[in-house]
């Protein structure tokens, strides 16, 4: 354990740095595409789309990877996961590059899902492994620092897609991915990752069991073992109906009801990255010690609230759009840093990759169907009621969860 306190900030130097350029790249290639589909097609549907194929496949694969990731080298895992990604990214420059800059949208949606089935396992690997190389009371600050990562990632790569999409050509945004995963591999190479020490009962389940999803049993059963956190789980999945399709729509409310350009969605997706690089910043202060879960509460709050405000704008209102999805970035932020501390911190590190992916598929579930329909309603109704009905939809989940006992008793312990 001293080790561990003495060489964690030198570890997480080499992954924040291998982080910060895969992340960089990743989040290029996924606003170029939206932005390229955006221009292209101008469809929320075709947009729900592009977002329910990267998502498809850690839905599909979320409950397997989790448990193949508490069994496998953590750190083999997310270097081969990385180069997976980068290989697929290629082809899809290779393509592009083939057909002059246009592709049709059925053959991006299959390289877009066969490129997130890097992605099911790399986020339960690294998120797993986290309590393994920080000490227990430094997993708040190392979660705002990896959002912070993202953040910057997040205020960069709109910018630098829409340039390249506007003036130049889409592969060169894919070949920088390929060149971001090639220095988050090759980073990882100089950190040990341990493996977790399976507790006896956990042991014993494997061995007496040999299966999938008995071994996700045993991870499940940790979370019911809890009840407050149990709630907490659930009402994740209920708000991810509401975050996961409003967030993709933000170019298409920038184009259509604001009648903006690339360059105005550029600036929305900046926006929200400056928020959530502001709240990674405050979650890595020490100072920043507010009890999480009443935390996660306030953030469904507040997200809701800048969602429905947005719906609400007038179509002169469009840099008011800009502050409200500043501070929803900084909730979202704050959000999902301290719902990843909460279970880091109350469950058994060698069940977490099966927690983190089961969390990531059960979420996919409910966001994929919402999708559909907000594609739905965004094209026949308008986008802006589509963030309307989301943030009351937030709104009421924080209050909810805020009021209820279990929920409260648990908390006590955050």
């Amino acid at each position: 354990m001293e080790n561990i306190e003495n060489r964690w900030r030198r570890t997480f130097a080499f992954i924040w740095t291998g982080q910060l350029f895969s992340t960089l790249s990743s989040s290029m290639v996924s606003f170029a595409v939206i932005f390229w589909l955006s221009i292209e097609t101008g469809s929320a549907e075709v947009l729900a789309f592009a977002t329910i194929a990267s998502l498809l496949p850690q839905l599909v694969l979320g409950l397997f990877t989790g448990v193949l990731v508490d069994r496998w080298n953590r750190k083999r895992t997310m270097i081969i996961a990385d180069l997976y990604i980068a290989l697929m990214t290629l082809v899809m420059a290779m393509i592009f590059y083939l057909g002059h800059g246009e592709v049709s949208v059925g053959i991006l949606y299959l390289l877009l899902a066969l490129r997130s089935i890097g992605s099911s396992f790399h986020m339960p690997a690294l998120e797993a492994s986290i309590p393994l190389l920080a000490p227990k009371d430094k997993l708040m600050k190392v979660a705002g620092v990896n959002n912070m990562i993202f953040s910057m990632s997040s205020i960069a790569a709109p910018a630098i897609a829409a340039l390249f999409v506007a003036n130049l050509n889409i592969v060169w945004v894919l070949l920088f991915d390929v060149f971001g995963a090639a220095i988050a591999s090759s980073s990882l190479l100089f950190v040990k990752i341990p493996n977790p020490q399976k507790s006896i009962v956990l042991h014993k389940e494997a061995e007496e069991f040999r299966r999938f999803f008995r071994e996700l049993g045993v991870a499940l059963h940790e979370i019911r073992l809890r009840p407050g956190l149990m709630w907490m789980f659930i009402f994740t999945v209920f708000a991810s109906l509401a975050m996961v399709p409003v967030s993709t729509l933000f170019p298409l409310m920038t184009l259509q009801h604001f009648a903006g350009d690339t360059y105005m969605m550029s600036v929305v997706e900046v926006a929200w990255g400056i928020g959530m690089l502001a709240g990674g910043g405050l979650m890595s202060l020490d100072r920043f010690n507010f009890n999480r879960v009443m935390l996660i509460n306030a953030m469904y709050v507040i997200l809701g609230v800048t969602f429905a405000l947005s719906g609400f704008l007038p179509q002169g209102g469009y840099h008011y759009f800009v502050i409200f999805t500043f501070t929803g970035g900084i909730a979202g932020a704050i959000f999902w840093g301290a719902f990843s501390v909460v279970l880091q911190s109350s469950l058994d590190s060698a069940v977490l990759g099966r927690i983190f992916s089961i969390h990531n598929s059960l979420i996919m579930i409910p966001a994929m169907v919402s999708l559909m329909a907000t594609g739905f309603i965004a094209d026949s109704i308008g986008v802006t009621n589509a963030f309307i009905i989301a943030g009351f939809m937030l709104a009421a989940i924080g209050v909810i969860s805020s009021l209820m006992p279990q929920i409260r008793s648990f908390a006590k312990s955050q």
